[in-house]
């Protein structure tokens, strides 16, 4: 399986850190230039990974057989629409926007296309999580789950606590993607969300989703989720359990490094691009999937009591 030459979409943190070195040390990508909507950062990101800085994002368009976007969702929204158009496939992060329409609009744009995508839902490709995932969608239906990702980025060194869009959004729209990606494959589709916020001063939201049988059954389950970016960081937890009539199963901890979940998405986008194959468990459809929750869960915190629909 020959390489995919690359181009890269941001110049921050996670840019430099997660894709760039995961592009730069996988066999199946050629990490061949970024661009960044600032020009001085662009070149600094570039010159420190050792690639060219290119102009335009139609320029890098132009140079790769794939782009990997590490760019504010509502920033990615639109450009990955472009590449698609462009005939590039997408390395997408999560969320993929941060409004339904904007969402639909990429997954019409990658149909259109017939370009293949895989949304970098992190933890969908650290193999010891995956691996307990796929055993409890097989040990399935559960009656209940129960998701708690408490952290906090506003402490001295965190690299993502400057980031504007993280600021305005908070946990829900940062880690509940996250959360969402668990959840959705083991309890089932979600048909509806309600929700309250947590303390004032704070972006704690808790969750209660119905979710559908996954095997389409018509089974309703339900699944809590809490989030917070503000927790008090004695208070940091990230746990997923499930409970049904095979008892109770807690995901474990799996220490892993995030250029190498990036590496094996880029492998498994690969993948896609060499057999045919456009059907992917972290597509550009499923994060539409998890837009639309996230959608409903926003209007459910701000009407307290409300069950919103998807």
């Amino acid at each position: 399986m020959a390489p995919l030459r690359f181009g890269l979409l941001g110049t921050g943190y996670w840019a430099r850190q997660a894709h760039g070195r995961g592009l730069l040390a996988s066999p199946d990508a050629q990490l061949v230039g970024l661009w960044g909507r600032d020009p001085s950062k662009a070149a600094e990101a570039a010159s420190e990974l050792g690639v060219a800085s290119f102009g335009t994002p139609e320029d890098l368009f132009g140079a790769v057989d794939a782009v990997a976007f590490a760019l504010p969702p509502d920033v990615q929204a639109d450009l990955a629409v472009r590449a698609a158009q462009a005939g590039c496939h997408l390395l997408l992060e999560k969320p993929l926007a941060l409004d339904v329409a904007a969402a639909e609009a990429l997954v019409r744009a990658v149909d259109d296309a017939g370009v293949a995508s895989v949304v970098f839902f992190t933890q969908r490709f650290v193999p010891a999580h995956e691996a307990w995932l796929s055993q409890a969608v097989q040990d399935g239906p559960w009656h209940s789950g129960h998701l708690v990702h408490y952290a906090n980025i506003f402490q001295p060194g965190n690299p993502f606590g400057a980031s504007p869009w993280r600021r305005l959004m908070g946990a829900l729209w940062d880690i509940g993607p996250h959360a969402l990606s668990l959840a959705l494959p083991v309890m089932g589709p979600a048909l509806s969300v309600s929700g309250r916020r947590g303390p004032a001063g704070s972006d704690t939201v808790h969750l209660v989703v119905a979710h559908g049988s996954p095997s389409g059954s018509g089974a309703v389950a339900a699944s809590t989720v809490s989030l917070s970016l503000t927790i008090p960081p004695a208070a940091a937890a990230n746990t997923f359990s499930v409970y049904g009539e095979k008892g109770a199963r807690t995901r474990p901890e799996a220490a892993f490094q995030p250029q190498d979940a990036l590496g094996a998405a880029v492998h498994e986008l690969a993948g896609l691009v060499a057999t045919g194959e456009r059907h992917h468990r972290c597509d550009a459809h499923f994060g539409l999937e998890v837009v639309r929750a996230l959608a409903a869960a926003q209007r459910a915190v701000e009407l307290p009591g409300a069950e919103v629909p998807l």
